[in-house]
């Protein structure tokens, strides 16, 4: 196998991305932009704390989410459904301290069904529109190299707990930019633009914030997630901007820092936040397997 060292370069870089924003907005998550300027200033590093009483550089669900599937992948690429649910239930089985209401409820309910346990969700929640899909969807467009493949098992995935269709198509437009710019040739801005023209999104690609919330509703999330995509200068700057906007903000700024991470790499990311991560290691094992994944199934 020839090795690519841009591609291992992208893929590591899209999975520290998820994770630094994930530790750095796990400070705010909650809070709102005056609570952060009174307490924190303008927040640049990653400190813990916060609701949860993170340690820093803990990440919390969006980032072990994100992991369960990128294993989960790993485990079985053809039909990875049954072991990213395997995984999810054994970090659930870990008492995590944070996890979406959602998440929550749909596994309190699964019996041997992830698709009806989403649906009864719906039902008992009145509502399954939540981001907890999202934040974790990133390694399958990481994974595989063909579209087809990538859309079919983002789908899936979301499917799992979020029964909502607004959570999967988020999830596909957002693999889509993150599919796009692993193809190369492309700007962050162009990938994101190619991606999104033509729906409701759309509205986003401007310096004007969006006229909404930055919560966990999912078509809110990824409003705020492409504007700060789109009006970033650099990762550090992006996973800022999302931290210090407050509300989901850890959720936000893993978001954002997925495809900001892929964009400009590994080895551009700050070394304070790369070294100040807990669980760098394995971020680093699992990005080097995705990488050969990829890699293996680009040459059949």
């Amino acid at each position: 196998m020839k090795r690519n060292d841009k591609l291992l370069d992208q893929i590591r870089g899209g999975l520290f991305g998820v994770a630094i924003g994930d530790a750095l907005g796990g400070t705010t998550e909650f809070r709102s932009r005056a609570e952060i300027r009174a307490k924190h200033g303008y927040l640049t590093e990653i400190i813990g704390g916060g609701v949860w009483g993170l340690k820093p550089g803990e990440v919390t669900d969006d980032t072990m989410m994100t992991l369960c599937v990128a294993e989960g992948v790993l485990d079985d690429p053809a039909e990875p459904m049954v072991s990213i649910g395997t995984r999810f239930m054994d970090w659930y089985m870990t008492r995590p301290k944070d996890i979406g209401n959602i998440i929550r409820h749909v596994f309190e309910l699964y019996e041997g069904n992830w698709f009806e346990a989403a649906f009864l969700a719906d039902l008992d929640l009145g509502r399954s529109g939540g981001n907890g899909s999202l934040m974790r969807c990133l390694p399958v467009a990481l994974a595989f190299p063909d579209w087809p493949t990538v859309e079919r098992v983002t789908r899936m995935q979301s499917k799992m707990t979020h029964y909502d269709e607004s959570c999967s198509e988020a999830c596909v437009l957002y693999n889509r930019t993150a599919y796009l710019l692993l193809q190369g040739g492309v700007t962050l801005r162009q990938a994101i633009e190619q991606s999104v023209t033509g729906t409701e999104y759309a509205t986003s690609l401007s310096d004007a914030p969006p006229a909404c919330e930055p919560d966990g509703y999912v078509v809110h999330t990824l409003h705020w997630v492409l504007h700060h995509l789109w009006t970033g200068t650099s990762y550090g700057d992006i996973v800022q901007r999302a931290a210090n906007q407050g509300g989901d903000s850890d959720t936000n700024a893993a978001i954002a820092g997925g495809p900001a991470g892929l964009y400009w790499g590994y080895e551009q990311l700050p070394r304070r936040y790369v070294d100040t991560l807990l669980i760098r290691d394995r971020l680093r094992d699992v990005s080097e397997r995705l990488y050969r994944l990829r890699v293996g199934r680009e040459s059949l």
